[in-house]
């Protein structure tokens, strides 16, 4: 739009596409002064849109024109489309008139090709019919003169020409044919087997070797039937007399003869290879099934021999020994089958890869029928067992005469699992099934009593005729740990080989874990009596610190006398025990439990010491630091010069003696003013029971009377919203009862650190304990063991293998006692090497 200058204001552009008119007039007269504008402007607007008409014209005009262009194109196109589907129209009339020329053209040559197709077959199935005449009557004739090797080539060609005219059978001739040659076949098939009868009949299978063998190409060619019918006519032939020498009802058919049935089939096998093996084919494998029929027939002999045997009205079962003499031939017997036909004929038939994984042929295929009268064996197995544990009690662990060695362990267990690796050897190959697992749980129920019977007696304090008890030696409980730890390891791999021995669905009955844990309980306590030493060693020691009067101390000074002297006490004691452990992780298991005895045992006197004032528990903080340090070097005694100690010990070590600071540190605290005595607590202790609270107030010696008002403010605070976070009660106060005065009555009861094990720390201060009591102890051990006692850092852990042997290196039982011998050596000295 044009701009109208002047003294009217500015026009903006019209063609704005939020065009406000109203804004627009209002801009242009802005003041009445503008209005002398009005003509000008509505001139300019006159013009404006007299151009815009003209500009709208000339658009409209020229879409008119390109409108009228495009329609002209349109009917071109239109046109141009229908004259091209017009031109395709006669293409495709004059293909189909070309078709129509060129199928009038071949029909001749179509009728001719189906001629020469059909006059083809014609001449094919009638020079087919020839041959098949002109075999079948030479067949015939060469049956006839029992010409077997030419009749065979023959008799396949003829085979294969009349599968041509199956489907020619509705022909009368053809139909004749065909059942010329069936009778054929039927008539060569009889004759056949004829002359084999007549030939073994007159024993002149020598003479006629090469007709029978041309023969049995002819019942090849027959097929399978023909062939079974000929290998089942000869199997039968040969057992005819074993089946009459060793009916099951003679006596040459009893169990105590079983020999002579292996001997009479090892010469029909050496008769055969002599005899008649040149006779059949060695695809045929006559040898292979004449043995499957001999194992077959012997199989149900025995299975008849055995019920009677079971049943007998005159009370006696089964001879255990015969049974398995028995057993033993039968499964020689199927090795040696076994053998021989894996290596001969099957390698013949199996493809190579095949071989690498055959089944067994002959595995149980007589002895089958001992499996269900072989826990009779088991039982007899059973019996033996239970007479070995009362001998193997009756034994002391080790000689008088006996050099000692860390590494020893009881002869009787080496032994124990010696004969449990032959008996598994021989129970795997007679029945690796559930008779398996009948043994499996014989050998649960000795290992069992092994441990209870024989490694408890010799680690528990028993009476003796001069003393009251008899405490075992420090080198007897090193045997009897050792032993417990080999125990352990070879029940768990005796339980790795059953399962590898054994039938896959069995497997998951085959569990020794409980019995393992049983062995480690063991060793827990033996670790646990050996602790026992030095806790004897050092209970005049804490007489001595009971003793001294911790209430009248006016200053800390150094270390406190005894504490000298129980370090020095322990110390030797422990170097003479870490020196016969050959473990380390025994080793670190005595300190762990030393340390452990000896914090609890101290924090058991502290309330025997009752009074104690500040100044001596200030003291009795010293101690326990001196203590401490003196324990960090414990594990290494025995160990080089400038060995390190572990890290970890020593962390157990600030664990284990940690837990007497609370206590001390409270009684350090006066009870005046209260407020700081029931803050110290609440800080050190942290729980919220009063009892607690009265122990420690005895422990310091305050009246009764004057504790009332201790322990309402105890209350008061505990009910303090910033304590409610406490725990409810401490663990090391709440299980510990205060005594009367230094030698009065009382009881402490506090754990050691073997769960379930011990009373280490339950001490009186009268009477602290000379010895375990043998009644509770060994139902303790159980106890742990069941729970499985995993206190070494085992996790049930297979690592531990210095003494594993037998079921690791995977002997049969076959090794007999060499491998006995390999498997379990005990050498000079005692020390016990694997094979």
């Amino acid at each position: 739009m044009p701009q109208l200058n002047g003294d009217t204001a500015y026009l903006g552009s019209l063609d704005s596409a939020n065009y406000d008119p109203i804004e627009h007039l209002n801009a242009i007269f802005s003041s009445p002064s503008s209005l002398s504008s009005v003509s000008r402007t509505s001139k300019a607007l006159r013009i404006y849109q007299h151009e815009l008409d003209d500009e709208i014209a000339v658009r409209v005009q020229q879409q008119s024109g390109s409108d009228v262009d495009s329609v002209k194109r349109i009917q071109a196109a239109k046109a141009d489309l229908a004259e091209l589907f017009q031109k395709v129209e006669g293409v495709r009339q004059r293909a189909i008139e070309t078709e129509e020329a060129i199928t009038e053209m071949t029909a001749d040559i179509k009728r001719l090709d189906n001629t020469k197709k059909n006059l083809t077959l014609s001449m094919t199935a009638l020079k087919r019919l020839q041959m098949l005449t002109t075999a079948y009557e030479q067949l015939r004739g060469l049956n006839s003169s029992r010409q077997y090797r030419e009749c065979a080539q023959l008799l396949q060609a003829v085979i294969q020409l009349m599968a041509h005219f199956k489907s020619y059978r509705s022909i009368d001739q053809i139909a004749t044919l065909s059942r010329n040659v069936s009778d054929l076949q039927r008539e060569m098939l009889e004759q056949v087997c004829e002359d084999f009868e007549i030939t073994f009949a007159k024993a002149e299978v020598g003479q006629r070797t090469g007709m029978l063998a041309e023969a049995c190409l002819v019942m090849d060619a027959l097929g399978d039937n023909a062939r079974s019918r000929l290998i089942t006519w000869y199997c039968n032939t040969q057992l005819r007399e074993y089946r009459q020498l060793f009916r099951g009802s003679e006596e040459a058919g009893s169990l105590d003869n079983i020999s002579r049935r292996y001997s009479w089939f090892k010469r029909m096998l050496k008769t055969y290879d002599d005899e008649h093996a040149a006779l059949f084919p060695p695809s045929w494998r006559v040898n292979e099934l004449l043995a499957n029929a001999f194992c077959e027939g012997t199989r149900e002999d025995f299975k008849g021999i055995l019920q009677r045997s079971a049943r007998r009205s005159d009370g006696q079962t089964l001879d255990v020994d015969l049974l398995l003499s028995c057993l033993q031939e039968t499964l020689d017997f199927e090795h040696g089958l076994e053998l021989r036909f894996t290596n001969t004929s099957r390698a013949s038939m199996d493809t190579l890869s095949s071989n690498d994984e055959k089944s067994p042929i002959f595995s149980q295929a007589i002895s089958e029928a001992f499996e269900p009268y072989l826990s009779i064996w088991v039982e007899a197995q059973d019996k033996h067992l239970s007479t070995m544990i009362p001998k193997y009690r009756s034994q002391i662990p080790r000689q008088p005469d006996e050099e000692f060695s860390p590494q020893m362990v009881i002869s009787s267990s080496t032994e124990l699992f010696s004969f449990y690796r032959l008996t598994l050897a021989q129970c795997a190959k007679l029945s690796p099934g559930a008779r398996l697992v009948e043994l499996t749980k014989v050998f649960a129920k000795y290992l069992d009593q092994y441990a209870q019977q024989i490694l408890l007696y010799y680690v528990s304090e028993r009476p003796s005729g001069q003393t009251p008890s008899k405490t075992p030696q420090i080198e007897d409980l090193v045997l009897v740990l050792n032993t417990a730890d080999y125990c352990y390891n070879t029940s768990t791999q005796l339980e790795e080989k059953i399962k590898s021995r054994i039938d896959h669905e069995f497997k998951s009955n085959i569990d020794l874990q409980s019995q393992a844990d049983t062995f480690m309980g063991i060793a827990s306590a033996t670790v646990r009596a050996l602790v026992r030493r030095v806790e004897v060693d050092t209970e005049p020691i804490w007489r001595e610190m009971r003793n001294t009067g911790w209430s009248k101390m006016e200053s800390v000074g150094d270390q406190s006398s005894y504490v000298g002297e129980m370090l020095s006490r322990i110390k030797t004691r422990a170097t003479e025990i870490l020196g016969m452990l050959h473990k380390q992780q025994y080793a670190r298991a005595f300190c762990d439990n030393v340390v452990e005895l000896t914090a609890n045992a101290y924090i058991a006197n502290i309330f025997q010491c009752r009074p104690i004032s500040e100044v001596g528990a200030e003291q009795m903080l010293l101690n326990t630091y001196v203590l401490k340090k003196g324990f960090e070097d414990l594990l290494t005694l025995t160990s080089p010069p400038n060995t390190p100690t572990p890290p970890g010990y020593i962390k157990r070590v600030a664990q284990s003696m940690s837990r007497l600071d609370p206590i001390l540190k409270t009684l350090q605290v006066r009870p005046s003013p209260p407020e700081a005595l029931v803050q110290a607590y609440l800080i050190h202790i942290a729980d919220k029971t009063d009892a607690n609270f009265r122990k420690i107030l005895d422990l310091k010696g305050i009246r009764k009377q004057d504790q009332a008002h201790l322990i309402e403010l105890f209350q008061v605070h505990c009910a303090s919203p910033r304590n409610e976070g406490l725990q409810q009660s401490s663990p090391i106060l709440t299980p510990l009862a205060v005594g009367g005065p230094t030698g009065g009555g009382g009881g402490v009861h506090i754990p050691t650190g073997l769960p379930s094990l011990s009373t280490a720390a339950s001490l009186r201060p009268s009477s602290l304990p000379a010895r375990c009591d043998p009644s509770t102890f060994g139902s303790a051990i159980m106890t742990a063991a069941r729970d499985g006692v995993d206190r070494f850092g085992y996790a049930r852990s297979r690592e531990y293998g210095e003494y594993a042997c037998g079921f690791e290196n995977g002997e049969s039982a076959a090794d007999g006692e060499e491998g006995a011998e390999s498997g379990y050596s005990a050498v000079a000295g005692g020390e016990f090497e694997c094979g």
